[in-house]
């Protein structure tokens, strides 16, 4: 399972203060934490206003590069922001995010052909978010074959199928499934992700329905997950799946992470 760290993002309230006040030594522990508690990647999202957004995420990305040696995940809704920025990682990571929305597709993949980059891509396009599992497969299609034409190859590609709040769409996890089985059976090697919490807005008791939704999505085929990692209920639902999926051999991840504390009850 492949962990992409969600903390240091600008939209949340403590990190935006921390990025108001310029306040370094916030964010590295951000960084330092997430690496700690199992991130493969460390998202960094500036959520500012776009007139200092590439500032600040330049900002962000050499704060983390020279705290933990995790590749980064570059995040921005702007293709043109990850552009500009691109030249300041250290070493490959990914790019979040593509889509079918306007040219975001023709300004990143040229930035990563040819490297070891890898990219999460969004099954929507400009008219929204899709409400049927059709559409995603056919805009995932096109997001390939895209890709294809750069020499990007499906394995360096994060396909995230955008689940739908449930309160909203009561057939959405059912949904993100058949989109996940379909995908996986078309590309392979191609990676599924997703924002986990996105499935339960609107809802009480969030945690419990996001931990639900981890295990039957990684019982479907993802593989990829923008989380924090620092959330010992939810790292143990996700080793635990691994467990009853046959994805850890003798349990050892399971058990050395709660020898280690990382999971289980905090020890005293």
């Amino acid at each position: 399972m492949i962990i992409i760290g969600e903390k240091i993002n600008g939209t949340i309230p403590n990190v935006k203060r921390a990025i108001e006040e310029k306040n370094e030594k916030f964010i590295g522990d951000l960084a330092i934490k997430q690496a700690d508690a199992g991130a493969d990647y460390i998202d960094v999202c500036a959520g500012t206003t776009p007139e200092i957004e590439v500032d600040t995420l330049k900002w962000l990305m050499e704060i983390v590069q020279n705290t933990v040696h995790k590749p980064l995940c570059i995040d921005s809704p702007n293709p043109k922001t990850i552009e500009t920025v691109f030249k300041y990682a250290k070493q490959p990571g990914i790019i979040n995010s593509v889509s079918e929305e306007n040219d975001k597709c023709e300004v990143i993949y040229p930035l990563i052909k040819g490297t070891d980059w890898q990219v999460i891509a969004l099954t929507c396009d400009n008219r929204g978010i899709p409400s049927d599992v059709q559409t995603r497969i056919d805009i995932t299609k096109i997001l390939v074959e895209k890709a294809g034409n750069y020499g990007i190859t499906p394995d360096k590609i994060h396909i995230d199928p955008l689940v739908i709040a449930v309160c909203t769409d009561n057939q959405s996890l059912l949904k993100f499934i058949e989109t996940t089985k379909t995908i996986k059976e078309m590309y392979p090697t191609i990676h599924i992700t997703s924002g986990l919490s996105n499935i339960s807005f609107g809802m009480p008791l969030r945690r419990i329905i996001n931990q639900n939704f981890l295990t039957l999505a990684m019982y479907a085929g993802m593989d990829s997950a923008i989380m924090d990692p620092c959330n010992r209920e939810m790292m143990a639902t996700l080793l635990a799946t691994q467990v009853l999926l046959g994805q850890d051999r003798h349990c050892r991840k399971f058990t050395n992470a709660y020898r280690k504390g990382k999971i289980g009850p905090k020890k005293e």
